[in-house]
C-alpha cells in the first residue's frame, strides 16, 4: 500500500543522529568538557547530510522545519501542565522582573537587527530585504519554530530563503547558549558570582558523559497515575498534551477568521500569531492545568512524565531545526548574518548579567542563566543550562518563568504587530513603515529602562564598572 513515510523517515534519521551523538558525548572528552547537548551535536551532523547527501536519494529537509515548529508548542504545553504552583508571593516583583529582562532582549535585539539592516541596505547590500533584521530576535529570543514559520511566510511576497536564515540565527543562538552558558558558569565560579556548592552536580561523571553508570541507583523518571489495563499512564498524559495542542490550533484558527474580517492588516497579524503559537500553547496549557486543579483531579497528571514528553520534544526539535537549515539559501547572506549575530551575542552577554544581578533578590545567578539561555535559544535551552546548577528544579526559577511567559506575551503584543511593518516597507517601498518598527522598539527600550529604574532602585547603577553586581540585597 502506498502510505506516506516522509515523517517517519525524518524521525528515523533524527533518532540515528541522536543515538550517535549520545555515543560521542559518552566517549569523547571534548563534548564532555563543554557539556554540549546531544541534540545540538545531532543537528550539526544532519546539517551537511540534509544539504548535500540525502537529497541524492530523494530525502529532503522539507519536513524538518515544520517538525521543529510543532514540537516547540508541544513542549510548552507539557511544561505548562506540570503540577505545582509558583512560589512567588503577592507583592514580590520577581515575575515582573523576569518580564523586564526578557523584554529588554526583545528591544535590544530588534534595534540591533533593524539598524544594522538599514546600514547594509544603504551600503553593500542594497537588495537585502527590510525585515531581515527581525530574524535576529526571532531566531535568538523566539527560537527555531517562530523564526522558520514567520520567515517562511514571507515567501508569498517574494522573499525567498528567509525561513532558512531564521533557522540559521536560531542555530547560532543554540551554539551561543551552549558554549556561552558554560562560559558564564565557569566565569561566574572564578568571579564569585555563584558558589561551588551550587555547582556540585558538575563534578559528577554522569553529567559529563550524559549516561548513568551501570552500578549506581538511577532516579525515577516517571510514575504511574492510571491502571495500564485501562489506559497506559504515558498515553493518558500524552493525550492531555495533544488535546492542548489541538485546542491551540482551534483557538488560532478562530483568531485567524476573526482577524480576516479586519482586512489585509489583520491577515498579516494572523500570520505572525501562528508564528508564535507556542505562547498560545503555553497559555492554554496553564488554563487546562488550573481547570484540572479546580475540579480536583490533578493527581492524574504526573509531572515527571510531562518532563519526559517535553524533553523528547525538545531533543527532536533542536535536532530537526538545525538539520533543516539550507546552506544554499544562507550563503548569499553570510556577511549580514555574521555581523548581526555577533552584535546580538555581544549585547546579550553584557546586558543579561547586568540587569539580572541588579533586579533579582533571590537565585540571581540561576535566573540570569535561564534568561540567557532563553534569550539566545529557547526555553528548553535555558532549562538545560538551569539543570546544571538546579538538576531537579528545586528552586522556583523554572516555574516562575512559566508564569512570566504569559505576562510577557501580553506586553509583547505591540512587538508582534510591528513584525509586519518592515514587511510592508518591502512590499510598498515606503521606508516609513521600517522606521515605525524602529520607533516601537525604542518605545520598548524606554519602557524597560523606566521599569528597571523602578524595580532596581538604588542598585540600578551601583558598581557601574561591574557587569555582575556581587553584593547581596
Amino acid at each position: 500500500m502506498n502510505f506516506n513515510w516522509n515523517l517517519f523517515i525524518d524521525l528515523g534519521i533524527i533518532a540515528i543522529a541522536l543515538l550517535f551523538a549520545t555515543f560521542l558525548r559518552a566517549k569523547v572528552r571534548f563534548f564532555q568538557r563543554f557539556l554540549i547537548p546531544n541534540a545540538l551535536t545531532a543537528g550539526l551532523i544532519l546539517l551537511p547530510l540534509y544539504n548535500f547527501v540525502l537529497p541524492l536519494v530523494g530525502v529532503t529537509a522539507a519536513g524538518l522545519g515544520e517538525l521543529a515548529y510543532h514540537l516547540l508548542g508541544i513542549s510548552f504545553i507539557a511544561m505548562s501542565l506540570r503540577t505545582g504552583r509558583s512560589t512567588a508571593a503577592v507583592g514580590e516583583h520577581r515575575l515582573f522582573a523576569t518580564v523586564v529582562v526578557v523584554l529588554s532582549q526583545f528591544a535590544i535585539q530588534v534595534l540591533v537587527g533593524l539598524l544594522l539592516t538599514f546600514v547594509f541596505i544603504s551600503s553593500i547590500y542594497p537588495d537585502l530585504y527590510e525585515p531581515f533584521g527581525y530574524l535576529l530576535p526571532l531566531g535568538f529570543v523566539q527560537g527555531p519554530g517562530q523564526a522558520f514559520a514567520i520567515g517562511d511566510s514571507w515567501t508569498g511576497i517574494g522573499i525567498e530563503g528567509a525561513g532558512s536564515v531564521g533557522l540559521t540565527f536560531a542555530a547560532i543562538g543554540f551554539i551561543l547558549a551552549t558554549f556561552g552558558g558554560i562560559f558564564l558558569i565557569n566565569f561566574g565560579i572564578r568571579r564569585g558570582w555563584v558558589t561551588r556548592e551550587e555547582l556540585a552536580p558538575l563534578r559528577e561523571s554522569r553529567v559529563r558523559t550524559g549516561i548513568y553508570p551501570r552500578d549506581v541507583e538511577r532516579p525515577v523518571g516517571a510514575v504511574m497515575t492510571t491502571e495500564t489495563e485501562a489506559i497506559d499512564s504515558m498515553s493518558f498524559n500524552a493525550g492531555l498534551v495533544l488535546v492542548g495542542y489541538f485546542l491551540t490550533y482551534l483557538f488560532l484558527s478562530f483568531l485567524t477568521w476573526a482577524l480576516s474580517l479586519v482586512g489585509p492588516l489583520g491577515e498579516e497579524l494572523a500570520v505572525n500569531l501562528w508564528g508564535i503559537s507556542f505562547i498560545f500553547a503555553a497559555i492554554i496549557g496553564l488554563a487546562m492545568k488550573h481547570t484540572i486543579e479546580a475540579i480536583r483531579v490533578d493527581h492524574v497528571i504526573d509531572t515527571r512524565t510531562m518532563n519526559r514528553i517535553s524533553g523528547l520534544s525538545v531533543d527532536v526539535m533542536v535536532t530537526a531545526a538545525i538539520g533543516a537549515i539550507s546552506l544554499v539559501a544562507v550563503s548569499q547572506y553570510w556577511v549580514p548574518i555574521v555581523v548581526l549575530a555577533l552584535a546580538g551575542a555581544l549585547m546579550t552577554f553584557l546586558t543579561v548579567p547586568w540587569i539580572a544581578s541588579r533586579l533579582f533578590k533571590d537565585h540571581k545567578f540561576h535566573r540570569m542563566l535561564l534568561i540567557f539561555g532563553v534569550s539566545t535559544g529557547t526555553l528548553s535551552t535555558g532549562l538545560a543550562l538551569l539543570r546544571v546548577i538546579d538538576p531537579d528544579f528545586e528552586t522556583p526559577v523554572a516555574s516562575d518563568y512559566t508564569y512570566a511567559a504569559g505576562i510577557t506575551f501580553v506586553f509583547a503584543i505591540p512587538f508582534i504587530l510591528s513584525i509586519s511593518l518592515p514587511v510592508r516597507a518591502f512590499v510598498t517601498g515606503n521606508f516609513m513603515y521600517f522606521w515605525m518598527a524602529v520607533g516601537i522598539a525604542l518605545a520598548y527600550f524606554v519602557f524597560v529602562f523606566v521599569a528597571y529604574l523602578v524595580l532596581a532602585k538604588d542598585k540600578a547603577f551601583a558598581g557601574p564598572s561591574q557587569v555582575w553586581l556581587r553584593h547581596r540585597s
